[in-house]
């Protein structure tokens, strides 16, 4: 009896479930994470427009609501990549989905701004062990011929969340009900409970743990076209070569140049401001001149569902492509849109059709965002080191984005408010531009390459290796 055989009768899989609708039940649930975690992030900026008023916040105290929360999510990311290897992607995911269910609820429920940014610090926690848990989840249980569009799917997912935040937040806008907008995500976070708890672990993970024949099981469940014992023994070889996990590892040869590379694209991905629009969105139509609960609400919605439109033209073109095509495009895009805000902002406060530019320019520039660095982000810290150091180097890359992510919380809206829109957006269209020069000279193109082949384009001093005549 063949191992794919055996595998679909595994009584680690679903029952009567096809292997090819397991793999896809991987991706799915990662998604259904993806979702969660956008309506959390995006959530605040509604209702902090009426939660400000009910605790009568300062500014300081608006970005702090906002802050802690990154602050959490960059200890779970420190911690995220540890717990992932030590109890498994599966039960990495498995708490996160159990925390966002309470602590979304706590803090839909909190009684002052002091119990709510402790419970926003814990979701926060919950959110950084998700970022790196869940692409690593779905990287390594999908093929290598749709892995890039299966973990860009994850950012579909997240932008869709998002998105239905900003359409909730404008539904319940007109009796400020931000208790309802921030904890509605509690529902859908314990049912994602369900599917987890009935799928296995990746392969690579078993192969981690020295479980090779449960590897050889789940490998031919997720993708029956491959040999199953053969692509596990690839793993375990490329396992056996590496020396370890740690953090030092990253920093020697020949992976340093892959950490420079994640590092930096992982700050550049958010110092580059898609989360002041995020976050902030409310406050810089206002700016623009747009008024009313209703258009600040609403518009942001659009803006969203450009950027999914963005977001799914990436996963079908990732993989056809490549990486840097994507990536290039989108980067110089949002350089491009900073310089249009710059200049709408540059000629006094924004009229007529100038209001107009403005905003296409905002739904343009977050669009690009995700079509180039949200979708790759994903991709490159699942892919971008071999399987002993892909939690750790995952850890790296999104503890990188979401430092800067909590500069541009804490102080975006002071640097409005003390150097002006114009010259506010025209700081982020400079780094805009560093980060495009960056990936221009950093980012391997690694399209259709197996997880494990990928290392040779490090060992190779950030080179392709020849093939053999």
């Amino acid at each position: 009896m063949s191992v794919a055989t055996r595998s679909t009768q595994s009584p680690s899989s679903p029952p009567g479930q096809p292997p090819r609708r397991t793999g896809r039940l991987f991706a799915l649930t990662g998604a259904v994470v993806g979702v969660i975690y956008g309506y959390d992030t995006g959530s605040i900026s509604g209702a902090l427009v009426f939660l400000s008023k009910d605790f009568h916040l300062s500014d300081t105290e608006k970005g702090l609501v906002n802050s802690i929360l990154v602050f959490g999510s960059i200890v779970g990311a420190l911690i995220g990549g540890k717990l992932a290897d030590a109890l498994g992607r599966k039960a990495a995911m498995l708490i996160v989905a159990g925390s966002y269910t309470v602590f979304v609820a706590l803090s839909a429920l909190a009684p002052n701004v002091v119990v709510l940014d402790a419970v926003r610090f814990l979701l926060g926690v919950a959110i950084g062990i998700s970022i790196v848990a869940a692409p690593l989840y779905i990287a390594e249980s999908t093929p290598a011929r749709i892995r890039g569009a299966s973990v860009a799917a994850y950012q579909v997912a997240t932008v869709f969340g998002i998105a239905l935040t900003y359409f909730v937040n404008w539904g319940l806008s007109d009796g400020g009900h931000w208790r309802l907008m921030l904890g509605l995500a509690a529902i859908p976070a314990a049912l994602v409970l369900i599917p987890l708890f009935r799928l296995p672990d990746t392969p690579r993970w078993y192969v981690l743990k020295g479980r090779t024949e449960k590897a050889v099981e789940v490998m031919a469940l997720t993708d029956p076209d491959v040999d199953a014992r053969a692509e596990t023994e690839a793993v375990r070889a490329a396992l056996a070569e590496e020396s370890g996990g740690s953090l030092r590892s990253l920093l020697h040869k020949p992976y340093a140049r892959a950490t420079v590379f994640v590092v930096g694209l992982g700050f550049f991905c958010q110092i580059t401001g898609i989360n002041a629009v995020t976050y902030y969105s409310p406050q810089i139509f206002e700016e623009m001149g747009f008024t009313g609960d209703g258009q600040n609400f609403l518009l942001p919605s659009f803006v969203q569902l450009a950027s999914l439109a963005a977001t799914v033209l990436a996963i079908l073109i990732i993989d056809r492509l490549g990486r840097r095509v994507v990536l290039l495009s989108g980067i110089a895009t949002m350089t491009v849109m900073l310089g249009v805000l710059t200049a709408v902002f540059g000629f006094g406060d924004p009229q007529g059709a100038g209001t107009w530019i403005g905003f296409g320019a905002i739904l343009l520039f977050t669009a690009a965002f995700n079509f180039g660095f949200g979708s790759l982000i994903w991709v490159y810290a699942s892919e971008a080191f071999p399987a002993r150091l892909r939690s750790t180097g995952a850890s790296a890359i999104l503890t990188a984005d979401l430092v800067a992510n909590l500069l541009i919380a804490q102080f975006f809206p002071s640097l409005m408010s003390w150097a002006g829109a114009a010259t506010t957006f025209a700081g982020l269209g400079v780094l805009a531009l560093g980060a495009l020069v960056f990936a221009a000279f950093t980012a391997p193109e690694t399209k259709g390459r197996q997880l494990e082949e990928i290392q040779g384009f490090w060992l190779n001093g950030g080179r392709w290796p020849t093939p053999a005549p």
